[in-house]
């Protein structure tokens, strides 16, 4: 396995042109989840992207909604796609937020120790804006050897924030809506009522975002974790409802060089149906 490189979290569509082009080790995926992503995907997609189920690449064993892969499931699911660890992986999708799901997948790839990854800026739909090509071939990328080590540090599972509650050893952000974070909105999904884990702090993952769809400038983000109180300079870990929008706020964390925030990987979904009574807030009003 050859030496891996930091490379920046997020790339601009116009680097990305230029990198198809001149760098063979680069795989892009298209990381969209909704029902018709895959049809959408064989429609049109970026050039030379494959499509990562988040579906198929979670454990399906698992009663909650998106839980970690084992080790060897997600180095064999990823090698599959032509990806093996000297590559710079690049992820998209085609949200018209710009960018939702995306970051879950370069989470995924940062926490089973694969650094050389990045989020595409803006998403497919400002790569369109910019007039850049789209495709329905698929690129012809043979399997590849991925060796996945999960990082512990970059995972907290329902007994760490379980600790937490009482050791206060980790600031715990969700990232989910101001609704569904206090409770008023509707039902999440099936079995799921809103509300939120004890103690922890509401920065929607959509307050990252410009309304065109990029990230927000450094300067921007700092001052969002300010506004809420949140110490870059102590632990973190993120949560929303399946751990998902989560990730964007490891992302921006790691933008301003916090490079360790957590993800709780079960988040609401798992916490609503797991923790004590006393542990889980309701605001009905």
């Amino acid at each position: 396995m050859g030496k891996q490189v930091f490379c920046r979290a997020l790339v601009s569509a116009n680097w990305l042109s230029g990198a198809l082009k001149s760098r063979p080790n680069l795989r892009v995926l298209d990381a969209t989840y909704d029902k018709d992503a895959q049809k959408q995907f064989s429609q049109r997609h970026m050039p030379k992207a494959r499509f990562f189920d988040l579906d198929q690449c979670k454990d399906q064993a698992s009663p909650y909604e998106m839980m970690l892969p084992s080790e060897k499931h997600f180095g064999q699911y990823v090698g599959n796609l032509g990806i093996n660890n000297d590559s710079h992986v690049v992820v998209y999708d085609t949200d018209k937020m710009g960018m939702l799901s995306s970051p879950r997948v370069w989470w995924m790839f940062r926490v089973f120790g694969h650094k050389n990854v990045s989020v595409l800026d803006g998403g497919l739909q400002n790569w369109l804006k910019q007039g850049l090509p789209v495709t329905s071939e698929n690129p012809q990328y043979g399997p590849e050897t991925f060796r996945a080590k999960l990082d512990p540090s970059l995972l907290k599972r329902f007994e760490d924030i379980q600790d937490n509650i009482s050791s206060k050893r980790f600031q715990v952000v969700d990232a989910r809506s101001a609704g569904r974070f206090r409770g008023p909105e509707p039902k999440p999904g099936e079995g799921i009522e809103p509300g939120h884990i004890t103690g922890t702090v509401n920065l929607p993952f959509s307050s990252f975002l410009t309304k065109e769809g990029y990230e927000k400038s450094p300067e921007e983000i700092q001052r969002l974790f300010q506004e809420k109180g949140v110490d870059l300079n102590k632990p973190m870990a993120a949560s929303c409802r399946r751990g998902v929008t989560a990730c964007h706020v490891a992302l921006a964390s790691f933008i301003l060089g916090k490079e360790n925030t957590a993800v709780y990987d079960g988040s609401w979904s798992e916490w609503f149906h797991r923790a004590k009574p006393e542990h889980k807030v309701f605001e009905k009003n």
